[in-house]
């Protein structure tokens, strides 16, 4: 019998540090550090006039109160997403468990409608433009999206189908079948990729299109994710569904969609020639 090799899974500790009762855990650590760094590139984009053509339309500490705000959108719309999309009723009929983020379970999409509650509720109680922060958000987007998907790497989940392709691998949990790394295929198209090629937008210029950084991260981010969704195995309970489609891909649609809007109503206006700095005298908090 003819078995072909297989690369040995890299069975790493989901448990980075233990300490007693205490444990940090890679998939919090990749959380923690993607939205560090995504807050430090941030500030250096917000700093940069020559992006703006001028000052950008709101300040590097503007965005620093802003870090709070959106990390509650991705922890709670990611939370609350992985509950409504993927295993309802499983939540349903133990409610203690939605509490339970240290045992997994966030969705992009959920993480995404969370981020743009955060978007326009801080916007508007700031007063700044809505699409310029959602702009530099979407830029910095990438960075947890790679860290996250190592960690769903390491934490021997979310794998992929089964494969005979030479780099393929045994995920412990997964059966004896060798699966493509899907969680690798991700982590390059969501989170190498798509930082590369919004970092190229935005240095041509397109933060002076407020809302095509957005618009490219949306389709963007729905050609990588379905890419990714073809070597993913589906979750165990849902499986395929409408037209052998996943969960995942028909999220991405509307998403999709949203994104080819904005990108034909930003397209089709002039860039701005210099984005004004918001007012330092703000309105009492």
């Amino acid at each position: 019998m003819f078995i072909l090799p297989v690369i040995p899974f890299p069975a790493i500790d989901p448990i980075l540090i233990s300490i007693g009762p205490f444990a940090v855990r890679w998939y919090a650590l990749a959380y923690i550090v993607g939205i560090l760094a995504g807050w430090f590139y941030a500030r250096a984009l917000i700093s940069s006039e020559r992006l703006w053509g001028g000052p950008a339309p709101f300040t590097a500490l503007d965005f620093d109160d802003f870090v709070i705000w959106i990390t509650l959108g991705i922890i709670l719309g990611g939370r609350t997403g992985y509950v409504l999309f993927y295993n309802l009723p499983h939540f349903a009929s133990h409610p203690i468990e939605i509490l339970q983020l240290w045992n997994g379970g966030m969705s992009f999409h959920g993480g995404v409608t969370g981020c743009i509650v955060a978007v326009v509720l801080f916007a508007l109680k700031r007063h700044i433009p809505m699409l310029s922060l959602g702009d530099v958000t979407c830029t910095v987007a990438p960075i947890g999206l790679f860290l996250g998907r190592l960690a769903n790497f390491i934490n021997g989940e979310l794998w992929g189908r089964p494969t005979d392709v030479p780099w393929a691998m045994v995920f412990p949990n997964a059966g004896p079948l060798p699966r493509h790394p899907s969680q690798l295929y991700e982590a390059c198209l969501e989170g190498i990729v798509l930082f590369i090629v919004l970092g190229l937008v935005v240095r041509a210029g397109g933060l002076k299109r407020p809302g095509l950084v957005t618009g490219i991260f949306a389709l963007g981010y729905g050609v990588a994710r379905i890419t990714g969704e073809l070597f993913r195995e589906p979750d165990v309970q849902l499986g395929f569904l409408w037209g052998g489609l996943t969960m995942g891909m028909l999220l991405c649609i509307p998403l999709m969609l949203g994104g080819i809007a904005l990108l034909t109503v930003v397209l089709s206006r002039e860039p701005q020639a210099k984005a004004p700095l918001k007012e330092q005298v703000k309105q009492p908090q």
